[in-house]
């Protein structure tokens, strides 16, 4: 959570310059548990185990259409209904539920890369 309010650029992978969502994603998942995550949000969601919504943990990635292609944002779900992402619309990373109509409309899946 220390990512907050990092500013967003496409294709950025390092909070100093700016962070995408899947830069974001690999560089908390890097840091936090050492997994190295590589490529955009349509690739991670290729891998990991498929969680069902009632199943989330904190950890675990959200997937969503928001460009009108398949899991074109990912998320990391941190409990209570609630994920931390990088969008694009406002330029910062922030928190927010995925019980918002925005993203309850868009999401599209879950996968966890812990056991």
């Amino acid at each position: 959570l220390g990512l907050l309010d990092t500013g967003y650029r496409f294709g950025g992978k390092n909070p100093e310059a700016g962070l995408d969502c899947s830069g974001m994603v690999s560089y908390i998942y890097d840091r936090a548990a050492g997994l190295r995550l590589m490529g955009s949000a349509a690739d991670l969601a290729q891998r990991g185990r498929p969680v069902g919504g009632s199943d989330l943990r904190p950890g675990d990635l959200v997937f969503f259409n928001t460009l009108n292609r398949p899991y074109s944002h990912v998320g990391i779900y941190i409990g209570d209904d609630r994920f931390v992402h990088a969008p694009a619309t406002n330029g910062r990373i922030r928190i927010d539920s995925l019980g918002a109509r925005y993203y309850a409309e868009r999401f599209e899946a879950a996968r966890s890369y812990f056991d």
